[in-house]
C-alpha cells in the first residue's frame, strides 16, 4: 500500500511541471481547402480565365517501439502485458503500423485515401475484412461555406486519433478505446464563419466502414470554434450499434445461448485545448456513453424486451504539455474512468457491476528531423484487483513502460 501511495504520489508531483499535445483534430483533409470569393485575377483581354491547379499531395508515417509491464499481467487483455486501452499492447520489441496517406486537392471536388498496415493498423480498423483502409472519403464543396464528404473517415469525437504520430502519447486513453474509431457515411462540414464550425452526419453504426450488416444508422453531430490560441469541440452520436431482432431468424447462437440485442448508444464529448503561454499548453476530454438495454430472443420466435439499467461510462482527463526546447517537450495524461451495470468489461467491477480506473501518463517527446523518440511511463489503477503481479497476486495497479520511435514525412 504504502508503494502504490509513493507511485502516485510521484506522479501527481510531474503533473504540475508536464503536460500533453492536443490531438482532437483529425488528419488534414482535403476538405480544409477554401478559396475567396472575387481573389482571382482576371484575364487579359484575349487569354482564358485561369482556373486553381489541383494538387496532389502524399504523407504518412511509420512507428515502432518496445514495452514492458515489468512482469505484471492484465488477464482483461489478449496479450495480457498491457492495460486494457489500444494500441502498443505487445511485449518486448514491436511494430506499430505504416500509414501512407494519399490527397488530391481540386477547387470544388477532391479525395483522401489513407491505408495502415501492420499491428496498430489492424487494430484500428478491426471491423474491417480487408484491414488496410483507415480514411477512404471524397468531398464536394457546394459552397465555400458547405463541404459534403461521402466515405470512411476517422470520428470527429474525441482528443486523441489513431495516428501515434498527431498524438503526444504513445499508448491510448480509455476513453478514445471505447469511444468510436471511425465511420462510414455522409458527412457535411459547415464553416460558419468567425472560427465557428459544425458537422452533420449520417452513418452506419461505429466502425461497420465497408458495409452496414444491420440496418440501423447512427447520427453524428458536432460544434465547435477554433483560434490560434486554442479550440472547444462538443460531440454527439446516437444510435443503434448492432440492429433488431427478427422473430424468424435463429433463437441460439453457436454456443446455444439465446441472442440478445443491445439498445441505443448515446455518446457526448467534449474536447478542448489552449496554449496558456508561449511554452504551457492544457488539454482537457471528457466524455459520456450510455448504452440502453434492449431486446432478447426468450425462445424460438419469441422476442422480448429486456428490463434494467442502462450501461455506461464517464471519463475525464487532463494533458498538460510543457515545451522545455525546440526539440523536447514533456507532457502528462491523468484519466479517471468509471463504469455503471458492467459496461465495457475490461476490469473487475463490484457486485453492482460498478468499478473505475486511473491512470497517469508521462511522456516524453524528442524530435531530431521529422523522427521522435518518445519514453513513456504509465501507471494503471482500478478501484478492484483486477492484475496479476509477478508473483502471481491480484493487485490493482499495473505499471508499464514504452520506448517508441515515429517518423512522419
Amino acid at each position: 500500500m504504502k508503494t502504490n501511495r509513493l507511485c502516485i504520489a510521484t506522479i501527481l508531483g510531474m503533473c504540475l511541471i508536464s503536460v500533453s499535445a492536443f490531438s482532437q483534430s483529425e488528419t488534414v483533409m482535403a476538405s480544409n481547402v477554401t478559396t475567396v470569393p472575387g481573389s482571382e485575377a482576371k484575364p487579359a483581354e484575349g487569354e482564358e480565365e485561369k482556373q486553381d491547379e489541383p494538387t496532389f499531395s502524399f504523407s504518412g508515417s511509420i512507428d515502432t517501439y518496445f514495452h514492458s509491464s515489468f512482469g505484471t499481467t492484465n488477464p482483461f487483455t489478449d496479450g495480457g502485458y498491457a492495460p486494457a486501452s489500444a494500441f502498443a499492447n505487445l511485449k518486448g520489441f514491436g511494430l506499430g503500423m505504416a500509414n501512407l496517406i494519399a490527397s488530391y486537392e481540386g477547387d470544388r471536388v477532391g479525395f483522401t485515401a489513407d491505408l495502415v498496415f501492420g499491428p496498430r493498423g489492424r487494430d484500428a480498423v478491426f471491423a474491417s475484412s480487408q484491414g488496410i483502409v483507415n480514411q477512404l472519403y471524397a468531398y464536394y464543396k457546394l459552397s465555400d461555406k458547405v463541404t459534403l464528404n461521402l466515405g470512411q473517415f476517422n470520428t470527429f469525437l474525441g482528443y486523441e486519433v489513431i495516428s501515434p504520430a498527431v498524438n503526444f502519447h504513445y499508448s491510448t486513453s480509455y476513453m478514445f478505446s471505447y469511444g468510436p474509431f471511425s465511420h462510414a457515411g455522409l458527412r457535411a462540414d459547415f464553416d460558419l464563419g468567425g472560427g465557428l464550425e459544425a458537422k452533420l452526419a449520417i452513418m452506419n453504426p461505429t466502425d461497420m466502414v465497408e458495409f452496414n450488416p444491420v440496418n440501423t444508422y447512427t447520427f453524428g453531430a458536432q460544434i465547435g470554434h477554433s483560434s490560434d490560441a486554442g479550440g472547444i469541440w462538443l460531440n454527439f452520436v446516437y444510435g443503434d450499434q448492432d440492429g433488431k431482432l427478427d422473430k424468424d431468424d435463429s433463437a441460439y447462437d453457436e454456443d446455444g445461448e439465446l441472442i440478445y440485442s443491445s439498445g441505443s448508444l448515446f455518446q457526448v464529448d467534449l474536447t478542448t485545448g489552449w496554449n496558456l503561454t508561449e511554452t504551457f499548453y492544457l488539454g482537457l476530454n471528457t466524455s459520456f456513453q450510455t448504452v440502453a438495454t434492449g431486446e432478447a430472443f426468450v425462445g424460438e420466435g419469441n422476442i422480448q424486451d429486456v428490463d434494467g439499467d442502462a450501461a455506461s461510462f464517464f471519463g475525464v482527463a487532463i494533458y498538460p504539455k510543457i515545451t522545455l526546447s525546440e526539440s523536447f517537450a514533456l507532457g502528462l495524461r491523468a484519466e479517471y474512468l468509471g463504469v455503471k451495470n458492467y459496461h465495457l468489461g475490461i476490469f473487475e467491477t463490484d457486485d453492482d457491476g460498478k468499478g473505475s480506473v486511473m491512470e497517469f501518463t508521462l511522456s516524453g517527446n524528442y524530435t531530431v528531423g521529422n523522427l521522435t523518440f518518445i519514453p513513456e511511463f504509465r501507471i494503471d489503477m482500478t478501484s478492484e484487483d483486477s492484475f496479476l503481479s509477478s508473483s502471481g497476486k491480484a493487485t490493482s495497479m499495473m505499471p508499464t513502460l514504452n520506448l517508441a520511435a515515429v517518423y512522419k514525412f
